[in-house]
């Protein structure tokens, strides 16, 4: 057996002694009075994504509103404006649109970043909650489908009543349009969304492409009912929205390429992936995956390690196309757009943070191990670490944080997680918990945490 080899297995019995002890939550952490804002604010339904969507769709109510009530829209029909409702359904879609894209993430978490750590940890705690933008492209898809189908209304009643010009050309794409909006709208609703992951991606991608072609159209029948033959839409605000809009669709596929990948298989649960293409990623970041680019993507965080070239991929079986990965690993894959900031990027806005990670979630966390830019415990609940994921990366953990806490589910069983996230940041003096887990475990760990003011970051599960 290896030195490393040795170490590893004399700290995994180091764990194994303990973990019994760690079963249980102790007296000491009982649940504490917290206040009802605390608790309101805690909650899932509660957090800056779900604020962010409410206060976008506040926003569009209160334009709707004044229109009503303010602007006469409700006594005459005809008096409703076309054009401004067509220009608030674009602007709802260009947002909900660009605030996805790689490069605008990326411009996100940079500016949120400059944020010393040496500020207030109230602010740190809600700039590091950067990564829940999301909350604004489903707030202006919502909205913009709401206001286009009042627009398509409303351009029927013109038409019908004989009032501003609307050719039967544009209603009719206009109603092809529609159908498609809503079936993004409700393939993308979380419970269909998460049964049905397959059709959600190629209802928006393929859905997203149509209406985009379809848009250009409807936007050039629109200028041709107000002036035929003028051009006019060239010197409309419409018309560079929609260029801009174009640009940011195409521009990850243009970067689309198959790239060789080395594989290593540990066990029949996990595939540790190799690249050597491209620059180097930087930690916390994520790349999308393909064997076949117009059906799926599926994205993975990146694990780039100091003085190592490439950069490396955990997969675990996780669903059939992780396991087909995993059954029959491939020699090449496909890859597409730019490595793209992820959630555990928000480590960099405080002095010390405890991870919490269960499974193959070790993979997002690896890299902040590797590259140790501050100080790191860890906490990984897995089952069989070395059996499962190879004994090389168990050893670079416990090269990187000697005294991590692995936790064997094989032996063990499933661990109170929030309990040792709570205990590790009162021994370790953290500053935030940063959660890779599923779903459920994600969200317990978080809201444990911040009822008791400890910032805490998990994935969001929006796409």
């Amino acid at each position: 057996m290896s030195g490393h080899s040795q170490e590893a297995t004399s700290a995994l019995r180091v764990a194994d002694a303990v973990a019994p002890t760690l079963r249980r939550a102790p007296a000491s952490r009982a649940e504490p009075h917290v206040s009802r804002a605390r608790a309101f604010w805690s909650h899932p339904w509660a957090t800056q994504y779900h604020r962010l969507f409410a206060a976008l769709a506040l926003l569009n109510a209160a334009v709707l509103a004044w229109g009503l009530v303010r602007a006469g829209w409700a006594s005459d029909p005809l008096d409703v404006p076309l054009a401004l409702l067509g220009k608030l359904a674009l602007a709802n879609f260009a947002l909900a649109i660009l605030i996805r894209q790689q490069r605008v993430v990326n411009a996100l978490f940079w500016l949120a970043s400059r944020v010393p750590t040496s500020a207030p940890l109230w602010l740190r705690w809600q700039c590091a909650k950067v990564f829940h933008f999301g909350g604004l492209h489903t707030a202006g898809a919502s909205c913009g489908t709401a206001w286009f189908t009042l627009l398509l209304a409303a351009q029927a009643w013109h038409a019908s009543a004989g009032g501003t010009q609307v050719s039967a050309r544009t209603l009719a794409l206009g109603a092809a349009m529609l159908p498609l909006l809503l079936a993004m709208i409700v393939t993308a609703l979380p419970a269909l969304r998460s049964a049905n992951h397959n059709r959600f991606e190629l209802v928006h991608r393929f859905g997203g492409w149509a209406l985009l072609a379809l848009f250009w159209l409807h936007a050039l029948s629109t200028q041709a009912d107000l002036a035929p033959g003028a051009g006019g839409l060239l010197h409309a605000p419409e018309f560079w929205v929609l260029c801009a809009l174009t640009l940011s669709v195409a521009s990850p596929w243009w970067r689309l390429r198959r790239v060789p990948v080395e594989v290593v298989k540990p066990s029949s649960h996990a595939l540790v992936l190799r690249f050597r293409h491209g620059r180097k990623p930087f930690p916390g970041s994520s790349t999308s995956l393909s064997v076949s680019p117009l059906r799926e993507w599926h994205g993975f965080a990146n694990i780039p390690a100091p003085g190592e070239d490439g950069f490396r991929i955990i997969v675990s079986r996780a669903g059939d196309w992780t396991g087909a990965l995993i059954d029959k690993p491939p020699t090449h894959l496909w890859v597409k757009g730019i490595t793209t900031a992820g959630v555990a990027y928000v480590e960099s806005f405080f002095k010390r943070v405890v991870y919490v990670a269960t499974g193959s979630g070790i993979g997002p966390v690896l890299p902040h191990l590797l590259y140790g830019r501050l100080p790191i415990h860890l906490i990984w609940a897995t089952r069989s670490p070395a059996k499962t994921y190879g004994q090389p990366v168990v050893d670079e953990i416990l090269r990187a944080v000697p005294d991590a806490h692995i936790w064997d589910t094989d032996t063990h069983g499933k661990p109170d997680l929030a309990a040792l996230a709570l205990d590790a940041v009162a021994a370790f003096g953290a500053e935030a918990v940063i959660v890779i887990a599923n779903r459920k475990l994600t969200e317990s760990v978080i809201r444990a945490v911040e009822r008791r003011g400890i910032p805490g970051y998990g994935a969001i599960w929006d796409s």
